[in-house]
């Protein structure tokens, strides 16, 4: 995945979390639904801003940003702040 797919996998992300919002803003939909959707968007969110990074990264130090792959979910969420 290249910087511009992991990109428009944000930006598609991100759109669906403003729709989301929108609907329950409008009632269509219940806080509960809306809360399981947001974490997986949040987690999904997380894991491709950390890819982008990580190849970023590999790219200043001349490593070839394609070897850097998606960590999983669990990793990624369970990083130190």
């Amino acid at each position: 995945m290249d910087d511009e797919t992991v990109l428009s996998r944000i930006n598609g992300l991100v759109d669906e979390e403003h729709k989301l919002r929108q609907r329950i803003g409008r009632g269509e939909i219940s806080s509960d639904d809306e809360r399981g959707r947001l974490r997986e968007l949040e987690e999904a969110l997380d894991q491709c801003w950390d890819l982008l990074r990580r190849r970023r990264a590999a790219r200043e130090v001349g490593n070839d940003p394609d070897g850097e792959r998606a960590h999983s979910t669990s990793e990624v969420e369970g990083y130190l702040q």
